[in-house]
């Protein structure tokens, strides 16, 4: 048997994509390491998802918004950008774009569970856990994988939605540019005393970078960048002690501040894949784009992955076309790279000046968010691309 579509990678890209391609008439089947029971009751990561209007509407159609928790998910009205100890900051205001908040944030074990859930229900996604690929070998019309203990699947179309380290981007021979930060980012939930407004802050201090999500009620999402070994003697601090530097690394503006989840630590490295595509296959999410955190795009470039290769599929595949033919598979690398590239390199700009500590450089900063301050087309053109539908 050829199956139309195989996804190595069950995260959320690689189920959403899945859900999308469903009930359409499509053989999909979906390969993943993992256990099923750590897809069906994913594990709090730390990771909280900033999701722009555009992404709400896209987890809308899919039957995904509709199974989150409420508890799970928190208005984002504005942002704030500061830099070093001043306490000026660049406001971006959902107001400015004639809305009632920027976005939401979403815990990303809401949006792992609801995915699975959703893809549980159709019958033409076959999801396969605990399976690594070892071998794949490209035909004139179908990709053949060899699974590690010899089995064998046929393909039309093949799809890598494996993290921004992608095992089968490699295996299909296909670089990417890495950039490593050279920071860990800590994650945590932490209660504190004073309201964060719904209003979510980048803080380019020296030495480190502070993030602040909004959640519900007078707690926070809390994003610490510092060099490795600062990471892991956090880690190593008990609950009272590490509540006590954040209120210091914090300038005491939250107030009494108390730990209210375990603390998860991630490497900072971006990666962009050399080419988005190849004969019969296609990366998506991180395996394609993988973000630095600090503009909160990563999953809404992930969901513009699944968006753009499901329509050029379906659309193909209701013209009776070759749902892998290289003019469709070109097509998306075009529209995904002008959609993703300009950001991605705009992104690792802006963390390399507002992380470098140089006086010249700090002196740099602040003027560049004073002037941005006084910019107001600039500040609505970004609350408008947060907060646009499409």
């Amino acid at each position: 048997m050829i199956h139309d579509v195989v996804i190595i990678g069950a995260g959320p890209a690689g189920l959403c994509l899945a859900r999308a391609l469903s009930g359409h008439g499509l053989s999909v089947v979906l390969l993943e390491r993992q256990a099923e029971q750590e897809l069906a009751k994913p594990t709090f990561d730390g990771r909280e998802i900033a999701l722009t209007h555009a992404s709400q509407a896209l987890l809308e159609k899919l039957g995904l918004w509709q199974r989150l928790p409420t508890d799970e998910v928190a208005v984002l009205r504005d942002a704030q950008v500061l830099n070093g100890p001043s306490l000026f900051a660049l406001q971006i205001r959902a107001e400015q774009a004639g809305a009632e908040r920027l976005g939401h944030l979403v815990a990303n074990r809401a949006i792992r569970r609801a995915a699975f859930d959703a893809v549980a229900e159709y019958a033409d996604v076959q999801l396969r856990c605990g399976l690594k690929v070892g071998a794949i070998r490209h035909r004139e019309r179908e990709v053949e994988l060899e699974l590690a203990g010899g089995e064998q699947l046929r393909t039309r179309l093949l799809v890598a939605a494996d993290s921004r380290f992608s095992e089968t981007r490699r295996q299909l021979g296909i670089g990417a540019r890495l950039k490593d930060f050279g920071k860990t980012m800590l994650v945590c939930r932490m209660d504190h005393q004073k309201p964060h407004r719904q209003t979510a802050w980048e803080w380019f201090g020296y030495g480190q970078t502070l993030a602040l999500l909004p959640l519900n009620g007078n707690r926070s999402s809390v994003v610490l960048t510092l060099p490795p070994r600062e990471i892991e003697r956090l880690r190593g601090l008990d609950g009272e002690a590490f509540a006590r530097e954040m209120e210091q690394r914090f300038d005491r503006r939250l107030g009494v501040m108390q730990l209210a989840s375990e603390r998860h630590a991630y490497p900072l490295i971006g990666a962009y894949a050399d080419k988005l595509v190849g004969p019969r296959c296609v990366l998506i999410g991180d395996a394609a784009v993988g973000m630095h955190p600090v503009t909160a795009h990563g999953f809404n470039f992930g969901l513009g992955s699944v968006q753009r290769l499901t329509e050029a599929v379906l659309a193909a595949h209701a013209r009776r076309e070759d749902i892998a033919a290289p003019a469709l598979l070109a097509r998306y690398e075009r529209q995904h790279r002008l959609a993703t590239w300009p950001l991605y390199q705009a992104t690792n700009l802006l963390v390399d000046v507002y992380t470098d500590d140089r006086l010249p450089v700090r002196l740099l900063r602040g003027a560049g968010l004073r002037v941005a301050q006084g910019l107001l087309p600039l500040k609505k053109g970004i609350a408008r691309h947060l907060t646009s539908g499409v």
